[in-house]
C-alpha cells in the first residue's frame, strides 16, 4: 500500500483547533478513530505540503 493505492473506504477528516492551542486532525472511518495534534507551527507546514501537493496534482491532472 502507498500514497498511489486506490482504496475504498469510507472517512471522514475534521480539522479544528483544540481548547489547548493545538490544531487537530480527526480522522473516522468504520470502527476506527484517529486524532492527531499539531502544534500551529506544525500545522503551518502541514497546511504548505497540502498546498504543494494539490499544485503538483494540478500540473499531472492537464
Amino acid at each position: 500500500m502507498g500514497i498511489n493505492t486506490e482504496r475504498n473506504i469510507v472517512a471522514n477528516m475534521q480539522i479544528g483547533p483544540t481548547d489547548t492551542g493545538f490544531v487537530r486532525l480527526f480522522v473516522e472511518a468504520g470502527d476506527a478513530e484517529i486524532p492527531m495534534d499539531f502544534d500551529p507551527d506544525e500545522a503551518d507546514e502541514i497546511a504548505e505540503e497540502i498546498r504543494a501537493a494539490a499544485s503538483a496534482a494540478r500540473k499531472l491532472g492537464k
